[in-house]
């Protein structure tokens, strides 16, 4: 990139980063830019700097001077993509705008229900200040953990569990740093009297928005979101279905009531695996060091966990006339097949932990604890209260298990943990869902991994799939194993038609075919928005542009 590799450029781009943040926001001491090269993936590169600015304004002096150098950007907002990248550029000698620092929440609105957020406003923030100002308010959250930054999973279109779960549609408004400096706000936000810039998403003209997820255009510094007013009553739901072929009927039972609007939330179902890695690792005294957990092994973790071959989560959300409606729907759909809902509320979560405390020790009473504890967990995610819990399924493999304290502080990054992604769209029908499994799981065994499956009815008409390759990072054997293992199940499922809604870093050239239209027309949105391309070069973009170096190594 010109000067980017001369040690003129990059000296005279830290001079001036120095200049607008104060020597203490720019990092160069190796040991701590060693924490930004950490990656599930195997793989690492290694940054120039780490930038930490406070404000939209040094945002824009920081572009300016890495534009006047041409020394490449790489912006994260809490660098916790876990699985996909976490907080590593495609190469090497990039400096890393880390966003973090910029944790305001700019405006509350209660009567219209929204808020304003920059990149660096977590989960737990959001939520502890929504309870602590008395609002009645529920913000969307996932099982990333408390944190993760809600912009930065907005901006890869991530989605949680509840009615605003495709979090991306309940965005109003942001405000973008482009290449040059220059600072954009969308929707009605560039208008200076707007009144309506987070109640109407759109504006007027072409509706830019989308530009800036998924892809390298410019800096998100806020957006607008918008929350959940409380509902009066909320129920969780979980069914257990026993064997794996009864999990078809069950997603056609349950289609019609997302569409018509019963289902309002975003429910998962997770198969046995992904389940048991929520409370366990791999029972290496029991299955060996290697190879996929034995049939009969995974047949007794199930009874003990008292679980089936797949497990439906979904939450009900109104009064307690539209609860009471949603669940005899539930169940009206659900009779002609193997899955019986079971409700939660706070009650029975009350009366669950009370029973526990009496049995005590013993092993009904610590297995009664363990489930109420996971109720707990996932009737709190609904209304919009995080929990660290849920990362546990990344430590599956990892030596040592799960660290102590977790999940306080959990870090699969900087814990060595060993896991790879791939997350497949699907039409929400049981007989595709059945096929993406029938197509991966023999992947998997052969490269002697086991299945961890997850699929969302993330809107009305789409499952969209986690598929997860856990792996021990300190097994280069292994580590070899996974990256093949994700390689193969990756190319299988895009050339069956299952192209995945997001994708790690090593993948992201492998979206374009070398004679697509449309990412040349990316290709010529970036070169007039970027033309040095200082943003995250070759991130969600075509061939044409530079390609980071290093992917799979180290």
């Amino acid at each position: 990139m010109g000067a980017a590799d001369e040690g003129g450029g990059r000296t005279a781009a830290l001079a001036a980063w120095r200049a607008a943040l104060g020597v203490e926001r720019v990092v160069t001491d190796p040991s701590l830019l060693a924490q930004y090269a950490a990656s599930t993936a195997g793989w690492s590169t290694m940054p120039l700097a780490v930038l930490r600015p406070h404000s939209t304004d040094e945002v824009v002096q920081v572009v300016r001077a890495a534009a006047a150098e041409r020394v490449p950007l790489y912006p994260v907002s809490a660098g916790r993509n876990w699985g996909y990248g976490d907080a590593c550029a495609l190469s090497d000698g990039h400096a890393i705008v880390d966003l973090s620092g910029m944790n305001r929440i700019l405006e509350a609105d209660a009567e219209l229900a929204y808020v304003v957020i920059e990149p660096g406003v977590t989960q737990q923030q959001l939520s502890r200040y929504l309870l602590e100002q008395g609002l009645p308010l529920w913000m969307d959250c996932t099982g990333a953990g408390p944190d993760t930054s809600l912009v930065g999973n907005i901006l890869e279109r991530g989605f949680g569990h509840s009615p605003y779960g495709n979090r991306f549609q309940s965005v109003a408004g942001m405000r973008i740093v482009l290449a040059d400096g220059d600072v954009v706000d969308t929707g009605f936000g560039h208008f200076p009297t707007a009144m309506n810039g987070r109640v109407y998403p759109y504006g007027v003209g072409p509706h830019v928005d989308g530009l800036f997820t998924q892809s390298n255009f410019g800096i998100v510094t806020s957006l607008g979101l918008w929350l959940m007013p409380q509902t009066t009553a909320l129920n969780h739901f979980l069914c257990a279905v026993p064997a794996h072929e009864d999990i078809a009927a069950v997603i056609d039972a349950l289609r019609p009531l997302r569409l018509d609007g019963t289902l309002r939330s975003i429910l998962h179902i997770g198969n046995d695996l992904r389940v048991l890695s929520g409370g366990m690792t791999y029972p290496r005294e029991l299955a060996g060091a290697t190879g996929p957990l034995p049939d009969a092994i995974r047949a007794d973790l199930r009874q003990a966990a008292g679980i089936g071959a797949w497990t439906v989560s979904g939450a009900l959300y109104g009064n307690a006339d539209q609860v009471a409606a949603a669940r005899r729907a539930l169940r009206r759909a659900l009779r002609p097949t193997a899955a019986r809902p079971q409700f939660l509320d706070e009650r029975k979560l009350d009366a669950g932990a009370l029973l526990a405390r009496l049995l005590g020790n013993s092993g009904p009473g610590r297995r009664l604890a363990a489930r109420v504890a996971l109720g707990r967990a996932l009737f709190d995610m609904n209304r919009g209260m995080p929990n660290g819990r849920f990362l546990a399924g990344a430590y599956w493999r990892r030596r040592g298990g799960l660290p102590p304290g977790f999940p306080a502080g959990a870090n699969p990054a900087l814990d060595n943990c060993g896991m790879l992604w791939v997350s497949p769209v699907l039409p929400m029908r049981g007989a595709d869902l059945l096929r993406v499994h029938a197509l991966a799981e023999p992947i998997f065994h052969a490269h002697r991994f086991d299945l961890f499956a997850t699929f969302s009815m993330i809107n009305e008409r789409a499952l969209g799939g986690v598929l997860t390759v856990a792996y021990d990072k300190e097994d280069p054997d292994e580590a070899a194993r996974a990256r093949a293992c994700y390689q193969q199940l990756f190319d299988t499922l895009v050339g069956a038609g299952y192209i995945p809604y997001r994708v790690g870093l090593q993948s992201m050239a492998a979206l374009d075919n070398g004679d697509d239209a449309y990412w040349r027309m990316v290709g010529r949105i970036k070169a007039a928005l970027d033309p040095n391309g200082i943003i995250a070069p070759g991130r969600y973009a075509g061939r044409g542009e530079g390609r980071g170096v290093g992917m799979w190594q180290g």
